[in-house]
Parts: C-alpha cells; structure tokens; sequence
C-alpha cells in the first residue's frame, strides 16, 4: 500500500511538471515604453489593473527602455513589443536589411507634435522662429522638417540659432535661454497650461500633411507575430480596452496611470488625460489603426528630401492585420 501511494504521489508530480513545462511562453509579454510612463501609455496600465490581459491568458509586463531605445530591444527578441515613433522608425527601415520589428497599431491617430514658446517671443508661426533660438537634438529629420515648415512661410531656417540640448523639462526651458522647443502637446503643452504658463504653439501636422504622420507607435517583433499571431492578437485587444476606458473615462484612467507612476504630477495627468480622450482615435474608424496614405506620405517625404539611404517601399513597417476587427 506505502508502494502504491508512493506511486501515485511520483506520478502526481510528473504530471505537475509536465503541465508546467508545457506552459505557452507567448503568452508571457513584456512592452517596452519609449519613456518614462506618461499619458501616451496609459491603454496599457488600466489594461494591466483591470485585469484585461489576465482574461486572455496574458501576462504582461511594463518596461521603461534601456539607453538603445525599446526598438532595439524588440527587434533582437528580447521584449515582444515596443514604443516608438514613426520618424524613428525610419532609419530603421531604409535598409538593405531593415530592422525586423512592424508597427502593428498607432497610440495616438495624429501627430499632435509642434514647437511652443513663451507668448512674449512672438513665435506664432514657423516663420517667426527666425532670430530665436531653438534647442535641437540635431537630428537631421527634426532639422529638416522645421526647416520646411519655415519654408512654407517663406522663412529662413539658417537665421535660428540652434542650441544642442535634451530637453527634459520643457517648462524651466522656455523661461530661461530657450526660446522654443519641440514638444508633444498632449503632455508638455498641457503641462505649460495647468502650470498657467502664457505661451505660443503651432503644430506640425497643420503646416504639412506630410507631417501628419504616427507618434507614437506600438512596434512588434516580425518573428513573434509570424510564431504566434493569437497572442498578439489578444495583447492588442485588451489594450485597445484599456485605450477605450481612458477616452470613457479619462480621470479614472489618470489615478491609474498615477497609481503605477506616483512620481507623475496629478494635475497634469488629469489634464492631458482629458486632452487625449479626443486624440487616441480621434476621426479613425476605432482605435490603433494606421491610414496607409499618411504613413507613406512622411517616408515619401524623406526619401524626397534624401534624408534616408534608401527608399523605402509603400506599406513597408506597419500593418492592421492584428488589430481587433
């Protein structure tokens, strides 16, 4: 009889193991932010306290990224999916051998990026940045689309003198050396109004279509979208869930994003997350996905401006196909 339970209780723990060894490992899911957390990525917090990912067999973990960026880190296998953005993307693309990662959705429908100032500068246009100074991160595609936006004004980017800095705090900035900075309104731009800051702002995407293009973005690894196309399937449906909730109810959405973040200032959480309830699909059919026309429209105008090594084909890097339908 002590031989039989024996047995039993051997064959009991096979069993056990054997059930945990054939765990599905695409389940397990780390996204990798392009910052530290804030309102772009907030679908993804109440998704993550609401259990939504649980429900479909996931378990998902949320990363801040390394010094290389969430790309890198996506494309090398390591993390399933990343932020990025789509003017990122595209050195990464113009390649004999482009990096391995696809855009599967788009956190926001429409560039909502722009350069603000303070009010008393009188930068109310992209002409009127001559003759002031603009902290740049000397990039040749930031350079180059400042540049063209002057031009469509008639003005003359030589004559803004450039101050090579990382902008980290956009507030303390505009009020000392810098005249005007690039911002992504949905955050720096609300911050400047709850702190009751008088400034100017134009945004990029009204000067030029062609600047219309996605920021940010969620980049996935093309070899576990080809291995196991479910599970990102259900990652991105629960996060469109999670997006949903924050246009429904965008002060719920803030305490949770300032719940997981609670270094974040809750005023401006709030604000911004109200902002964004309008933005994340803004005119879309639903959320995530990506108008095929815009997308190639910003590639189109790189390559024609010679800012990319190569060109780089139409609907290449990005796909609705995993998008809830």
């Amino acid at each position: 009889m002590k031989k039989l339970i024996i047995f039993v209780l051997a064959l009991t723990m096979l069993l056990c193991l054997a059930a945990c060894g054939s765990k599905d490992s695409s389940k397990d899911i780390t996204i990798v932010l392009d910052w530290v957390p804030n309102t772009n990525h907030t679908g993804f917090y109440v998704a993550l306290e609401k259990g939504y990912y649980e429900e479909l067999g996931l378990n998902v973990t949320i990363q801040q990224p390394p010094e290389d960026g969430a790309t890198a880190l996506v494309a090398s296998g390591r993390a399933e999916f990343g932020i990025d953005f789509q003017d990122y993307l595209a050195p990464a693309y113009a390649k004999d051998s482009p990096m391995p990662v696809t855009a599967v959705a788009a956190l926001i429908q429409h560039n909502t990026s722009g350069i603000i100032s303070m009010a008393d500068k009188g930068i109310t246009s992209p002409k009127m940045m001559e003759g002031h100074s603009y902290a740049t991160w000397d990039l040749p595609t930031e350079k180059a689309i400042i540049r063209s936006c002057m031009e469509c004004e008639g003005g003359d980017f030589d004559k803004v003198e450039l101050i090579p800095s990382t902008v980290t705090d956009t507030l303390t900035a505009i009020q000392t050396n810098v005249d005007s900075v690039w911002i992504y309104y949905a955050w720096d731009g609300v911050a400047c109004d709850v702190k009751g800051l008088d400034t100017n702002y134009f945004a990029f995407a009204d000067i030029d279509p062609a600047f219309d293009f996605y920021t940010p973005v969620i980049v996935a690894n093309n070899d576990y979208l080809e291995k196991h196309p479910d599970s990102a399937r259900a990652f991105l449906e629960a996060t469109k869930r999670g997006y949903e909730d924050a246009i429904s109810n965008p002060e719920e959405a803030a305490d949770i994003l300032c719940k997981h973040a609670p270094e974040l200032d809750r005023d401006i959480v709030v604000a911004s997350q109200m902002w964004l309830a309008d933005q994340y699909i803004a005119d879309a059919d639903s959320w995530g996905v990506f108008d095929a026309d815009r997308w190639n429209a910003f590639f189109d105008y790189l390559w024609d401006n010679k800012l990319i090594e190569k060109e780089i084909a139409d609907n290449h890097g990005f796909t609705n196909d995993y998008l809830p339908k």
